[in-house]
């Protein structure tokens, strides 16, 4: 089991990506007639960030604001919840946003992106001393979110990788697709191969593998939609990533499936060393909040990997974390390592 009394002084993660505030309106213009509208400062890489932190790990998050009172007070709020925020450059002159009405899905047509001349869009190459950002760093986690707004972000982004790479640091990725993105002309196949080749670990599910990588499915193992099926079928696409990409070691794909009778039923894999590892599945019909789900997953991941932890119990933590943020409502996970233990426990007893 993960504990929090562990020796983190060697580890120091940097989670970049493009900082976004959630607009999360009531529907039926109930936010029309009270005047509010809850804000969540969010971003996929700042979820990731977040969670660590609250697991104690040291963690910089870097990421492009324009310099203005708004950024200040998020930067400052950053810090309060120990986030290193020295990774933060600003340029450029508005914070992206989204809008997503209340009990909507990231994944479906309930989000309205407003991130269009964001300053993290701005990025290019040349604009970021990557040698700063990562100073000290001995990870460094991206998505495919951030080369999904423009081919200068992309750019960019293989400019950082180059430069965690030259410094040995490792090197994760989250193959997050949103469909709404990727306007620019390119398809994800076109860019995220040239970035995943520098990753050491790489998380997504064997749909995300397939749009993003390019790596076969095989679309009849969703007619069967046999669990035996999906475990198979996942350690055929985590082979296929580890023989297109050499230098990833880990691969991990989640399985959520919302349209079951009872509710969401999910599970997750862990591909390492030749070997599949599988969570317990988790079964619920309560949900509070999908957003950050996968972050937290992710969050888990990188925090039993940079700890060396046994590779069941990175699994079975990172499923139970990203399983315990469906119950909390906003971006970021509050839920404690003790938390995520008791909520392990309590599907394996």
């Amino acid at each position: 089991m993960s504990t929090s009394q562990e020796n983190h002084s060697a580890t120091l993660i940097c989670c970049f990506g493009e900082l976004l505030l959630r607009f999360s309106p009531q529907l039926n213009g109930e936010w029309i007639k009270t005047s509010q509208m809850p804000v969540f400062v969010g971003g996929a890489e700042l979820n990731v960030a977040n969670a660590l932190a609250n697991w104690h790990i040291p963690v910089r998050y870097s990421t492009i604001l324009p310099e203005n009172q708004l950024s200040t007070e998020i930067e400052t709020f950053l810090e309060t919840k120990g986030i290193d925020t020295t990774g933060i450059r600003h340029f450029g002159n508005r914070i992206g946003g989204y809008y997503l009405p209340q009990g909507a899905d990231l994944k479906n047509a309930g989000v309205i992106y407003d991130r269009a001349f964001s300053s993290f869009s701005e990025l290019g190459v040349g604009k970021v001393n990557w040698d700063e950002v990562l100073e000290g760093c001995s990870w460094f986690h991206f998505s495919a979110i951030s080369p999904a707004l423009n081919q200068d972000v992309a750019d960019a982004c293989q400019e950082a990788l180059e430069a965690a790479s030259r410094k040995g640091i490792t090197i994760s990725v989250d193959l997050n697709y949103r469909a709404k993105l990727w306007k620019y002309g390119k398809n994800p196949v076109e860019i995220m191969p040239a970035l995943a080749q520098y990753c050491d670990v790489i998380m997504g599910n064997i749909w995300a593998a397939n749009t993003l990588l390019g790596i076969p499915l095989d679309k009849t193992v969703e007619q069967a939609h046999s669990r035996e099926r999906y475990l198979a079928h996942s350690i055929d696409t985590a082979q296929a990533i580890q023989a297109a990409y050499p230098k990833c070691k880990v691969v991990a794909h989640t399985f959520r499936f919302d349209a079951f009778e009872a509710g969401i039923q999910y599970y997750t894999t862990l591909y390492k060393g030749g070997q599949q590892y599988v969570s317990p599945e988790f079964k619920t019909v309560k949900v509070v909040d999908k957003v950050g789900s996968g972050d937290c997953f992710m969050g888990g991941l990188i925090y039993g990997l940079s700890q060396n932890h046994a590779p069941q119990d990175i699994i079975d933590f990172a499923a139970a974390a990203a399983f315990g943020k469906l119950q909390e409502y906003g971006d970021a996970t509050q839920q404690t390592i003790e938390d995520i233990n008791e909520t392990l426990q309590g599907i394996l007893n």
